[in-house]
C-alpha cells in the first residue's frame, strides 16, 4: 500500500474511500472529444468521485493569444473546489485520469499554485482501479461547502515576454514536453505552426510514467532532470500547458523546485509567427 507526499495506489485509496478528509477527482478527458471524460464519468468512475473537464472546469475559454488551454478564472475555480468539500490545506485531493497522468497533473499543479499542497496522483489510473475490481459507480455526488481560500503562486508562472528574456540567459533552462517529432518540427497535428522555442530542450512527458500509466521508479524521475539542477530557473512548456504537468510533477518529485509553467507553451507562441 502506497501513500506518499505525491502519490497513493489504489489500494490506499480504495480503504480510504469512506475517509471525509478525501476528496476524489475524475480528470478523465481527450482533446479530440471534449465532452467523452465526462460522458465516461457519467457512466462510471471510482465511488464517490467528482469530475472536472479539462475544457469548461481546469480552462478559461480561448482568445486570440494565451493557447489553446488558458489557465482558467482562479476566482470561479476557487468556488468550484469549495463546492467539491475541499478545506484549504485540510482535504487531501487525489485526481485521476486514465491518460498516464497527462489531465490530473494539471489539476494537482492548480492547486499547489494556488497554495493548497495536500493533492496527490492516483498511480496506475482508472485503469488499475478497474483492474482490481474497485468500487465504480454511476452516481453523482452531491455539491459540498469547503472552505478555500486561495494564496496563488505568482512566481510559479512564465508569460511569453519572460520566455523570450529568458532565451539569452545561460543559467535559465527551458524545457519542451512534447513528443520529440514535435519538439523538431517533424510533425504537428493540433498548432497550426511546426517547430518549437528556439534554445529549448526536449524531455517529452511520457517519459515520467511507463505504457501501462504507472509512475517510474524515483531514481528514473531523478535521471530525467539531472542535467538541468544547476539551473537557476527551469520553464516547461508544452503545446498549451497540459501536460507539462507532468513534467513539473516529476521535477517535484525529483526535489527540484524552481520551476515555472509556461502556461500558454506552443500553442501561444506560435500564435504570434502568424
Amino acid at each position: 500500500m502506497r501513500h506518499t507526499k505525491y502519490l497513493v495506489d489504489s489500494e490506499w485509496l480504495e480503504q480510504n474511500l469512506d475517509n471525509p478528509q478525501v476528496v476524489i477527482v475524475d480528470c478523465r478527458f481527450q482533446l479530440a472529444d471534449p465532452n467523452w471524460g465526462r460522458s465516461q464519468y457519467r457512466a462510471s468512475h471510482i465511488q464517490g468521485a467528482y469530475y472536472l473537464n479539462l475544457d469548461r472546469d481546469l480552462s478559461s475559454e480561448v482568445q486570440l493569444h494565451g493557447g489553446r488551454h488558458p489557465l482558467p478564472n482562479m476566482d470561479v475555480l476557487t468556488h468550484k473546489f469549495a463546492s467539491l468539500g475541499i478545506i484549504q490545506q485540510e482535504t487531501l485531493v487525489v485526481a485521476y485520469d486514465d491518460s498516464r497522468f497527462a489531465f490530473a497533473a494539471r489539476l494537482w499543479w492548480l492547486l499547489r499554485y494556488l497554495g493548497h499542497d495536500r493533492v496527490v496522483l492516483l498511480d496506475g489510473g482508472w485503469q488499475d482501479w478497474l483492474k482490481r475490481n474497485y468500487p465504480v459507480n454511476n452516481a453523482i455526488p452531491e455539491a459540498k461547502s469547503g472552505n478555500f481560500s486561495p494564496q496563488p503562486h505568482g512566481d510559479w508562472l512564465a508569460d511569453i515576454n519572460m520566455v523570450k528574456a529568458s532565451q539569452s540567459k545561460e543559467r535559465v533552462t527551458i524545457i519542451d514536453s512534447r513528443d520529440r517529432d514535435r519538439y523538431l518540427g517533424l510533425t504537428e497535428p493540433i498548432d497550426p505552426i511546426a517547430g518549437s522555442i528556439a534554445g529549448a530542450v526536449n524531455s517529452p512527458w511520457k517519459q515520467v510514467s511507463n505504457e501501462l500509466g504507472y509512475l517510474q521508479p524515483l531514481e528514473i524521475q531523478q535521471q530525467l532532470w539531472q542535467d538541468y539542477r544547476s539551473a537557476e530557473e527551469i520553464i516547461v512548456y508544452c503545446g498549451s500547458g497540459v501536460t507539462a504537468c507532468v513534467n513539473l510533477f516529476s521535477l517535484a518529485l525529483a526535489g527540484v523546485q524552481n520551476t515555472k509553467l509556461y502556461a500558454g507553451g506552443w500553442s501561444d507562441w506560435c500564435s504570434y509567427l502568424n
